[in-house]
């Protein structure tokens, strides 16, 4: 369902410049009709607005049930901050959040973690942009068990593209469960895209697209 919060949050994209529609070829080689690139966040209005879509989003799943939140390197880094502070800020829910260095500092407080240290039992929510092939998933799990006998259940992330993997079977998100137990959730999903652009009156020629790439690549 294509709620209000949802509207504001594809034209928060739009306006950033990090939602386009067109033709783009994406890491997998397919013409995907559209694309975000969440790197043309660029402003500190633009990233405090997206840690409270966010931090919405975490709020309404998860409440205050959990210990902390994780965000992985890199791009995970300024989407964690800016949710913890938004959830303080907005909600009053005032959690811990860390995350973690490419590579092992051995110097001074050392490790590979910074700021808050995981402990045996802590349920850990992870923060990421987008879910593509679950490379960052596999990643970041052993960062986290190693340092703990975390729960790892929910993760959020901006947009879910629902698209299968190179096998046509299952989407990363279906992986990630399968292989994690980690439930995966998104602010907006591809239809969330496709109901906006047609609720708009977008050309006709678009719609088509979108609705072709879907059928062939994105299961539900």
């Amino acid at each position: 369902m294509l709620t209000q919060a949802k509207k504001d949050f594809i034209e928060f994209m739009l306006g950033a410049d990090v939602l386009r529609f067109g033709e783009f070829k994406t890491k997998s080689g397919r013409l995907s009709p559209y694309f975000v690139n969440t790197g043309n966040y660029r402003t500190g209005s633009q990233i405090a607005a997206l840690g409270k879509f966010y931090a919405a989003c975490v709020k309404e799943t998860c409440g205050t049930d959990f210990t902390a939140l994780f965000g992985p390197a890199y791009k995970g880094i300024p989407l964690v901050t800016t949710t913890a502070g938004a959830l303080s800020t907005t909600y009053g829910i005032d959690k811990p959040y860390f995350f973690n260095r490419k590579e092992v500092k051995d110097h001074g407080e050392g490790g590979s973690l910074v700021g808050y240290q995981p402990k045996d039992g802590d349920n850990i929510v992870i923060i990421e942009d987008v879910i593509t092939s679950g490379a960052s998933v596999r990643e970041s799990v052993p960062i986290l068990k190693s340092a703990a006998d975390v729960q790892l259940t929910d993760m959020f992330i901006s947009v879910n593209r629902c698209e299968v993997g190179k096998e046509g079977v299952k989407t990363a998100v279906m992986e990630v469960k399968e292989e994690f137990g980690i439930t995966v959730h998104s602010i907006v999903t591809v239809q969330d895209l496709r109901e906006y652009l047609a609720e708009k009156g977008t050309d006709a020629a678009l719609l088509a697209s979108m609705d072709k790439y879907m059928e062939q690549y994105c299961r539900f």
